[in-house]
C-alpha cells in the first residue's frame, strides 16, 4: 500500500464514530431491506495457464491484486464477446 493511503487509513482508524460525517449517505429503512438481495461472489477456480513472461511481469509490477486484475480483463473480454 502506498504511504499516502496508509497514513489516511491510520487517520481514519483513529476517528471516533461521532466525527464521521454521514450526511451524504441515505438512511436504510425497512423498504430497503425488503428489496435487498444477498449476492455471494462466485468461487474462484485454481487453474494453471501459460502466459508470456513479460505479460506476467507487467501485471505483477502493478502490485497486489494482479490476479484479480487479470480476471477482470478476461471477464470484460468474455462479456464483450458474449453478445
Amino acid at each position: 500500500m502506498k504511504k499516502k493511503y496508509h497514513s489516511d487509513l491510520q487517520r481514519l482508524r483513529k476517528m471516533k464514530d461521532e466525527e464521521i460525517d454521514y450526511s451524504d449517505i441515505p438512511e436504510l429503512d425497512e423498504a430497503f431491506f425488503e428489496k435487498a438481495v444477498i449476492v455471494l461472489p462466485q468461487p474462484k477456480a485454481a487453474v494453471c495457464i501459460r502466459l508470456d513472461q513479460d505479460v506476467l511481469d507487467w501485471f505483477r509490477s502493478q502490485g497486489k491484486g494482479y490476479q484479480t486484475r487479470i480476471n477482470a480483463l478476461l471477464r470484460a473480454y468474455m462479456e464483450a464477446h458474449s453478445k
